[in-house]
C-alpha cells in the first residue's frame, strides 16, 4: 500500500522528535485562509498556490537545482497568492529548512508533509509556515483529524485537509474543516483524474475555501477549476520544471504573453 509507506517513512522523524520538539516561534503568521478567498488579481481566474518541490513518486527528479529562498523570491515576483513547500525527505527531497529559506519572500507558507501525529504539528508550530497539510486517507478517524486541527490553530496556523473522494469530503466536513483541498492524484495509485476533481468542487458549501491540486499544468486548467467553483490552485511539477520557476508562473497566469502551456 502506497500510504503505509510514507507512514513508515516517518517513523524516525517521530522518534526524534520524541526525544526533543522545538519551541513555538513568537510570530504573527499570514492568514493563509484570507490570502486564498481574497478577489484574484486582475486577468487571473483564481488563486494559485506555487509549490516547491524537488522530486516526488511518480516523477523522480524535478529540480534540485534550485533552493527555496530562491523560488520562493521568483514565485513572489510572479504574482504566486501562497507557496506550498514540500517538507518530506525521503520521496519529495525535503525538508523542514526548507520553510525557514522561502519566508523571507513574505508569502504565506503551507507546510506539505505526510502530517498524522500531533508531534509533527507541534514542529510545524517552530516553523514560519502558515499553514499545513491534513490528508484524510491518513488520518480517516473524524475525531483525530480534528484534533490534529485544532492543535494547529492554537498556533495560528489553518489546517488544509485534503480529499480524494466524496465519502472524504464528509469526513473532512465532520472534522470542523474549512480549508478543503481535492487532491486529483490518487495516494495510492498515483494516477490522476483532474475531471473527477472539478465534478466534486459542485459540493462545495458557502463558506468553504476549495483548492485543486494535482494535475493543474495550463492556463486553461485554471480557468476550469475556477468555474467549477475552486477558490485557488496549486501548481507544483509545472512551475518547478527548467530553469525559471518565474517564467513558467508568469506564462501560467497570463499565457497571453508568452506560451500557453507550461512544457513538461
Amino acid at each position: 500500500m502506497n500510504l503505509q509507506r510514507f507512514i513508515d517513512a516517518k517513523q524516525e522523524e517521530l522518534c526524534a522528535l520524541r526525544q526533543h520538539i522545538p519551541p513555538p516561534l513568537p510570530l504573527r503568521r499570514p492568514d493563509f485562509r484570507a490570502a486564498l478567498l481574497a478577489p484574484p488579481p486582475a486577468g487571473e481566474p483564481l488563486r494559485v498556490i506555487a509549490e516547491y518541490k524537488r522530486r516526488s513518486p511518480s516523477l523522480g527528479l524535478i529540480n534540485e537545482s534550485l533552493g527555496a529562498q530562491e523560488v520562493a523570491a521568483q514565485y513572489a515576483a510572479g504574482g504566486a497568492s501562497c507557496m506550498s513547500v514540500l517538507t518530506e525527505e525521503r520521496f519529495f527531497g525535503g525538508q523542514v529548512g526548507d520553510l525557514i529559506a522561502a519566508a523571507p519572500a513574505g508569502l504565506p507558507l503551507l507546510r506539505k508533509d505526510f502530517i498524522f501525529d500531533e508531534l509533527q504539528v507541534r514542529a510545524t508550530w517552530a516553523t514560519p509556515a502558515a499553514a499545513l497539510l491534513l490528508i484524510v486517507a491518513l488520518t480517516p478517524d473524524v475525531a483525530r483529524l480534528r484534533g490534529l486541527r485544532e492543535l494547529a490553530e492554537e498556533q495560528g496556523l489553518h489546517a488544509v485537509v485534503e480529499i480524494f473522494t466524496e465519502r472524504e469530503l464528509e469526513l473532512a466536513r465532520e472534522s470542523g474543516a474549512r480549508i478543503v483541498q481535492v487532491n486529483a492524484r490518487n495516494l495510492e495509485t498515483l494516477r490522476t483524474d483532474r475531471r473527477a476533481g472539478l465534478q466534486l468542487a459542485a459540493q462545495r458549501l458557502p463558506g468553504e475555501c476549495w483548492i485543486a491540486a494535482s494535475a493543474m499544468q495550463t492556463r486553461s486548467h485554471l480557468d476550469e477549476a475556477a468555474a467549477a467553483g475552486y477558490n485557488a490552485a496549486l501548481v507544483g511539477t509545472a512551475l518547478m520544471q527548467g530553469a525559471s520557476p518565474l517564467r513558467n508562473l508568469r506564462r501560467l497566469l497570463h499565457p497571453e504573453s508568452g506560451c500557453a502551456t507550461i512544457p513538461s
